[in-house]
């Protein structure tokens, strides 16, 4: 995990992520590609395009949050990027650039109070192979001495998808605590762990729920986790993002960031 990439808009969350994004570099010796994109424009529906102009803003914005963060010792390269979409300008510089990990807000594109995950951020971990670590607006980095993982099959279909978290295990001597959720719809042959999972948890609960939300907002205060994990699967954690786009408040909120891995779907 040497390469993370920051996507930023004008959100007010913007600086907090990059603060602990660059926190969270400087412990696991990674370098941070900090981006903005940017899509062209027209005028009162001439063809005219305000590239340039919309580019100098785009250059001023990440000049703008790199001033009011400490970059410490970390190497940070920064990119204004034209897209058609947001999307698509993050998935050309995970590929250019070949970025182990997005770091990005949980909310960076509405201001709905009601929101708890947006639609950007929903649309990283829905559309995107890369895994991504969600910091809410108001999480401030600390080592990462345990990560509560929850899961509800066992199974691990891809050998890549632990890695960022057994890194994090290294660079932290982080504990895992691994909540396995048994739901009225979790098949029994999926019940049995993965063997390298099952070594890395150095405590391992099992509980019946209706849903993994349900599971790890009844767990957070007992377990107190300085991470949460979860593995993105077509019809897991965030399977409200396929119905919605976004994850209100109400269904799940946390103060602690959460990484999502990315399993096979």
């Amino acid at each position: 995990m040497k390469n993370i990439l920051v996507p930023i808009g004008n959100h007010e969350n913007a600086i907090n992520t990059l603060q602990y994004a660059i926190d969270f570099a400087e412990k696991i010796n990674a370098k941070i590609y900090l981006a903005h994109v940017f899509s062209s424009s027209t005028i009162s529906g001439s063809f005219v395009k305000m590239d340039n102009l919309l580019e100098k803003d785009s250059k001023n914005v990440l000049l703008e949050h790199l001033s009011n963060v400490n970059k410490k010792n970390v190497e940070i390269f920064s990119k204004s990027l034209k897209g058609h979409t947001i999307i698509n300008g993050v998935e050309h510089l995970v590929e250019i650039f070949n970025i182990d990990l997005i770091i990005t807000s949980t909310k960076n594109d509405t201001s709905d109070k009601s929101v708890f995950l947006g639609k950007i951020t929903g649309s990283f971990v829905k559309d995107l192979k890369t895994p991504v670590l969600i910091i809410p607006s108001n999480a401030t980095f600390k080592p990462i001495s345990k990560v509560l993982m929850a899961v509800k099959s066992g199974k691990i279909k891809l050998q890549s998808t632990l890695e960022p978290l057994q890194k994090i295990k290294d660079s932290f001597n982080s504990k895992l605590h691994l909540l396995q959720v048994i739901t009225p719809t979790l098949n029994e042959n999926d019940i049995a762990l993965h063997s390298e999972l099952e070594q890395m948890a150095s405590k391992k609960i099992k509980t019946k729920n209706a849903t993994i939300f349900q599971a790890v907002l009844e767990f957070l205060h007992e377990e107190n986790p300085d991470l949460i994990c979860v593995i993105r699967r077509k019809r897991g954690f965030f399977k409200k993002l396929w119905e919605q786009d976004v994850v209100k408040k109400v269904d799940f909120e946390s103060k602690i960031p959460l990484l999502v891995l990315k399993g096979k779907v």
